[in-house]
């Protein structure tokens, strides 16, 4: 499966628990269709010492967002929008705002 959203993206999350939020794509995993944001989505695990010199305790981690939980920002317009697809004059593929025009790529 094909996304709009790609790796160091800034998006904003438009449900959940954390709606309103703003971050960076740190991962994109298409199998699950999964997103991992940048400080969004914060969950706690537990985390066992490895050996006696490491302390283990409480950690907080980034947990995976689904794909349609989160929208692009427009780099150029600054606003949460859907894309639309052209091609370019070589012929490769760019992501176009829908909002502004502009192109994002």
């Amino acid at each position: 499966m094909k996304f709009n959203i790609r790796k160091d993206d800034k998006v904003a999350v438009i449900s959940g628990k954390d709606k309103g939020k703003q971050g960076r794509v740190l991962s994109v995993n298409p199998s699950s269709q999964r997103v991992l944001v940048e400080r969004v989505n914060i969950a706690k695990k537990a985390l066992r010492p490895k050996n006696e010199q490491q302390q283990g305790g409480i950690i907080e981690i980034e947990a995976p967002l689904h794909v349609s939980n989160v929208m692009l920002i427009c780099p150029a317009c600054n606003k949460p929008t859907r894309i639309s697809n052209k091609r370019s004059e070589d012929g490769k593929r760019i992501r176009v705002c829908k909002k502004c025009g502009k192109d994002i790529d």
